[in-house]
């Protein structure tokens, strides 16, 4: 039989592990993730483990069986919206984060609408056209927010080729900026949650107050 901890025990084991100061920091902000694939559904863990207080999840698309090979939902959860999945799969994981979900498609009309609220906002589409879309039009229209995008994370090649860049004051990029999808095998687990655990990470050092990669 389960026993899931109270709300108070759970926040002071985090302060154990990373401070209070730092911890209040993580729990006070919100985080909007564009795009719930392998990127965005690995982002969207590690920083329900870091006790980040608020995610944004969005995305329009459903759980097919392509996708369990490499992000964080079920075989039972094939058909579901990924939003709907990754929220149920996030509650377990850490039962207090509030969730908000938007099941639809990021365009540049509902763009500031979506994302307004977000401190930080992590680009995780698998489409180039979509990538380019979010990262100019949060630059455009939102562009005292910070940014964490990927670009390069297919194949076989390095863990170590995997880095994080600076690119603007408050744009990041994340990845080898070269494999693509079309090349050798495509996507596998370990590279995708390497590329996604640099974005998360990022988002914790910024709100940490450490803005260099």
């Amino acid at each position: 039989m389960s026993c899931i901890p109270s709300k108070e025990e759970m926040q002071r084991t985090l302060e154990a592990r990373h401070g209070k100061e730092l911890q209040a920091k993580f729990t006070g902000s919100t985080v909007a993730i564009c795009g719930l694939g392998g990127l965005g559904s690995n982002i969207a863990v590690s920083l329900a483990r870091a006790g980040i207080g608020r995610l944004i999840l969005i995305d329009f698309d459903q759980v097919d069986i392509s996708n369990l090979h490499r992000q964080q939902y079920r075989a039972n959860q094939i058909g579901y919206c990924k939003t709907d999945a990754l929220k149920e799969n996030l509650q377990e994981i850490s039962p207090y984060l509030d969730i908000v979900t938007h099941t639809v498609r990021v365009e540049e009309n509902n763009l500031t609408e979506l994302l307004q609220d977000a401190d930080i906002i992590c680009e995780a589409f698998d489409d180039a056209e979509a990538k380019a879309m979010l990262v100019n039009g949060v630059l455009e229209k939102l562009h005292m927010k910070y940014l964490i995008a990927a670009s390069g994370m297919a194949g076989l090649g390095s863990a170590n080729s995997i880095k994080t860049r600076r690119v603007m004051e408050r744009f990041y990029l994340c990845g080898d900026g070269v494999s693509d999808v079309a090349d050798d095998i495509g996507l596998v687990a370990p590279r995708v949650m390497l590329c996604a655990a640099h974005q998360a990470q990022m988002v914790l050092r910024i709100l940490s107050g450490n803005h260099e990669p």
